[in-house]
């Protein structure tokens, strides 16, 4: 790899988005890499936007230019939609078949795209669908999605697999170790075809 390389997590609160830009850290930190990295989670605890910024052997600040990121990893259809304008022509968007429906739309009355409209508007980037939500439970715990995610999204990243096994075993809670490193296990299998 020449260059830096620069992922987006993205999702709402109570998703996993910060543990999973942990992940990635303290994945560049075991090999030694260097990393930067800025989170946007303001109302998050409200099931608002969350966006990771993370910028592997990168030489300037943390934050990622539209239209300049590698990769974008969803946790929610929506927020893939939200912020697929960061991803380069070129980029990889890994998203979870997810789609939470945001409270200001009853609020308010808004419309709100269909499914299959917004799959039609990611797919037009290099799109990589998957049911995290499916293969967290057949992990065993529906609330590792994220590291589903990550498993999956692990072949477009700089970074070895080994590294990152360790960066969750190091970052989750120890009675959680096995049940997250089989989640990431069964993500990068499902990934492996994206």
């Amino acid at each position: 790899m020449n260059g830096g390389y620069d992922i987006m997590v993205v999702g709402i609160g109570g998703q996993g988005t910060i543990l999973a830009s942990n992940i990635l850290g303290e994945a560049c930190l075991i090999e030694q890499r260097s990393v930067r990295g800025a989170e946007t989670h303001g109302m998050a605890q409200r099931g608002g936007s969350v966006e990771s910024h993370i910028r592997i052997d990168g030489r300037y600040g943390p934050l990622i230019a539209p239209g300049t990121a590698d990769l974008l990893i969803a946790f929610d259809m929506l927020e893939a939609l939200r912020y697929s304008h960061f991803l380069k022509d070129a980029g990889r968007m890994v998203v979870n078949h997810r789609m939470v429906v945001p409270t200001s739309v009853y609020v308010q009355n808004l419309s709100l795209p269909s499914e299959e409209e917004i799959i039609s508007l990611l797919s037009a980037k290099n799109l990589c669908l998957i049911d995290a939500d499916a293969i967290a439970r057949d992990a065993g715990n529906p609330l590792t999605a994220n590291v589903v995610m990550l498993g999956a999204a692990s072949h477009h990243m700089p970074l070895r697999a080994d590294s990152l096994v360790m960066a969750i075993g190091r970052l989750v809670p120890p009675n959680t170790v096995v049940i997250n490193t089989k989640a990431f296990e069964l993500g990068r299998a499902a990934g492996e075809s994206c």
